[in-house]
């Protein structure tokens, strides 16, 4: 059945491509959508870019005919849209706490007055999409059917995990050891689950006669074989090693130069972004793979802003990389001549003219094998040779990660990290945040892999402090 769909500004500046959507069903824009998007234009942000392509897209729509009489979307998939106004007396019949006439009122109002010509038979069933909670509460409360933009959600707890076991006969993991490996069409009859076994998947492969062998191994999508992890002892980071057999997994994809998208996805203190500087530094500082290693994170912070920070872009970035300076500090064994790790700007020198000790951050900096990029300014880049390391990508929309990965060049490797559980953008959830759409999109393409950790290993605290609080 035919249903008319209200949207809110919400889902078409988390999506600008959201009115085309909904296949063959009808799609209404209130005339206050269209105000606030004009609102968001001047933007710098991504919301003000995505408000200038709605604004392109409907003007293009405008061109087919009248918006207030509606339009086809597309002439394959027979949805059409309309852009309509609030009627002072639909607004009127709301109820006395919400006819205050604000943003959300108005849309409310009209999607009151689509499902007045609902009932009344002319009109198919009306739903009102927002991705903002309380106005979903609002519509139920006077009787709307309302549900938030689903197109891109992600079932979390379903997310691929990237890894899995396999029971084969002993025979069989010796093969898996031979310069071949072993063929996937080998395997035992629903192996690796009801998907199947996806490319550049870790397998733990389990001997049927002596459960206790086991062989770590990676599906190799180009041969659709099972080949052994090689790759891990190759680390020369001394600091490093894995823990687990989820980093063990995620370190062989990091140090793979032939899979060059990595996600990695867990919770606080497993180890994701250590795990990607250490493979990013072994693979720029000592095998020379990549030019340098490139860092960035979203700058969205965890409470309430502090206002603008002084400085040039460097000194404004440093508080948003601290976390990198202590991980690299950690890899390092410390930044002066002692090990003793310290940030830039925060030097440990205590008077009687002590020098300060050296910062690994400038030193790798002063070297070119580090930088730093602001992700607000990374549209149009191209970046070749690179190894580049997206941390806290949760925080990102799914289009944010497609302007970020689309800036990948000849020869770089980019490794995208994060929570989905640890979220301080308000307009992305668990299930609708780009680095989880990222990993399903990208389930079982040669080119990708991902491991999703779950063992913390920062300290008996803090993985204590992740299960509990």
């Amino acid at each position: 059945m035919r249903k008319t769909f209200v949207l809110d500004t919400n889902v078409l500046l988390h999506d600008p491509l959201a009115l085309t959507r909904f296949e063959e069903n009808q799609v209404v824009i209130p005339i206050e959508v269209v105000e606030e998007i004009d609102r968001f234009k001047r933007d710098p942000s991504e919301k003000g870019r995505n408000a200038r392509q709605v604004s392109r897209l409907l003007d293009e729509l405008r061109e087919k005919g009248n918006l207030a009489d509606g339009v086809e979307i597309d002439a394959t998939g027979g949805g059409t849209l309309r852009v309509v106004f609030c009627r002072s007396e639909t607004l009127s019949q709301l109820p006395p706490e919400l006819k205050g006439g604000n943003g959300d009122n108005n849309i409310l109002a009209v999607a009151l007055e689509q499902r007045l010509h609902e009932v009344m038979g002319s009109q198919p069933p009306v739903v009102l999409v927002t991705k903002d909670t309380n106005l979903r509460i609002k519509a139920d409360a006077v009787g709307l059917i309302a549900q938030d933009y689903t197109t891109d959600k992600v079932d979390i707890a379903d997310l691929y995990p990237g890894f899995c076991e396999v029971w084969l006969s002993a025979e069989q993991m010796d093969r898996v050891k031979g310069d071949g490996g072993l063929p996937l069409a080998e395997l035992p009859e629903g192996a690796g689950g009801p998907g199947g076994l996806q490319a550049n998947e870790g397998v733990t492969l389990v001997n049927q006669a002596q459960p206790n062998h086991t062989l770590l191994c990676r599906v190799n999508g180009r041969s659709a074989a099972l080949d052994p992890l090689q790759r891990v002892t190759k680390l020369r980071l001394g600091r490093i090693q894995a823990r687990n057999r989820e980093q063990t997994f995620a370190l062989d994809l990091l140090l793979d130069p032939a899979v060059p998208l990595i996600t990695l996805v867990g919770k606080a203190g497993t180890g994701k972004t250590l795990l990607a500087l250490a493979a990013g530094l072994h693979q720029v500082a000592d095998e020379r793979i990549y030019d340098r290693l490139l860092v960035t994170r979203p700058v969205i912070s965890l409470g309430k802003e502090m206002g603008f920070l002084p400085g040039d872009l460097e000194e404004k970035m440093a508080p948003w990389m601290q976390p990198i300076v202590d991980n690299l500090d950690f890899l390092l064994g410390g930044s002066d001549d002692h090990g003793s790790g310290h940030a830039p700007g925060h030097g440990g020198g205590r008077g009687g003219g002590q020098r300060p000790p050296r910062s690994n951050w400038a030193d790798l900096k002063g070297m070119g094998l580090l930088e730093v990029e602001a992700i607000s300014y990374i549209r149009g880049r191209s970046i070749p040779r690179q190894f580049m390391v997206v941390d806290e990508a949760q925080n990102l929309t799914p289009h944010e990660v497609k302007t970020i990965v689309t800036r990948v060049g000849e020869g770089t490797k980019i490794v995208l990290t994060g929570d989905p559980y640890q979220i301080d953008n308000p307009y992305v959830d668990a299930e609708s945040n780009g680095l989880t759409w990222l990993v399903e999109r990208f389930k079982g393409q040669p080119l990708a892999g991902h491991v999703t950790l779950s063992r913390g290993e920062r300290s008996e605290l803090a993985e204590l402090a992740a299960n509990l609080l």
